[in-house]
């Protein structure tokens, strides 16, 4: 490997020191022969401004935004796509003739990866619970891929709604009000789980006053969080017999497509769900 010609691509975050992108896109730059490396750093909020102009300097090929950085780098880069501006985060950055251009990978990535676990999406009318960055890219993901019009649930209706917004037909509802919340799930073919609640001590609980009960027979439910894999959302769905997908599939398939931006060559997915995936203790 030749260190004059060596390409760079990275992940900026803070912190980053658990994520497993460096071990997905490693596994991936190695299975396509690239001589290239994926480095982690983690960027304090104030000094992300000096991070894109050291990288810049760098001659990086592309990188990766994670949190808290997803929305605070939208005015520090030159192009912004039309995916990412509506979606209102930025979560992949691919270098075009010295031009930043900011894209989110995320929305797609998570239809890939229910596709790949063979949920039909067309006509679907799914539950997004969540109004968060995770719960926007649900949104505008699940309704380019063919969904009908869903529902967002949320603590706060006020953010469900600005997340409906994201999509035409999409309506909100507030998390306390049990009543909607359950009509909207037996209306519903697919529940996305996009908060944090299920990595929290209140995960039980969390779990506990979702609408799982009410999902019809043969909906699927999926929780975007990878650590834990099995969440109580998870564990709860799989009791009631309903198919159950953990946030794997999504971490895979939004690198897969950030590597495909940067490279121009289609994604290895086995090596990278391989490494993805947390050992076994």
């Amino acid at each position: 490997m030749s260190a004059a010609s060596t390409a760079l691509f990275g992940l900026l975050g803070h912190p980053v020191a658990h994520s497993r992108s460096p071990l997905i896109h490693t596994a991936a730059l190695e299975a396509l022969g690239e001589d290239a490396v994926y480095l982690a750093f983690d960027v304090a909020p104030a000094d992300l401004a000096d991070a894109l102009r050291g990288l810049r300097a760098l001659g990086v090929r592309g990188f990766n935004v994670t949190v808290p950085h997803k929305v605070a780098i939208l005015p520090l880069l030159d192009v912004v796509d039309a995916a990412a501006v509506r979606i209102g985060a930025v979560n992949t950055v691919v270098v075009e003739g010295g031009r930043l251009v900011g894209t989110n990978t995320d929305a797609p990535g998570l239809a890939r990866a229910l596709v790949d676990s063979h949920v039909s999406l067309t006509g679907v009318a799914p539950l997004v619970i969540g109004a968060g960055g995770a719960a926007r890219a649900s949104v505008v993901g699940l309704d380019d891929a063919g969904c009908a019009p869903g529902v967002v649930a949320a603590r706060r209706i006020e953010e469900a709604s600005e997340v409906a917004r994201l999509a035409p037909g999409w309506r909100a509802i507030g998390l306390g009000d049990a009543s909607a919340l359950e009509a909207a799930a037996s209306g519903s073919g697919l529940l996305v789980q996009a908060t944090s609640a299920t990595m929290t001590s209140a995960a039980v609980a969390f779990a506990a006053a979702l609408p799982i009960a009410a999902l019809p027979a043969d909906a699927a439910v999926v929780d975007l969080v990878y650590a834990p894999l099995e969440t109580t959302v998870l564990a709860a769905a799989r009791a009631r017999g309903l198919r159950a997908i953990d946030g794997l599939g999504m971490l895979v398939w939004q690198a897969a497509l950030a590597l495909e931006r940067w490279t121009g060559r289609a994604p290895p997915i086995a090596p990278m769900r391989a490494a993805a995936r947390p050992p076994t203790r």
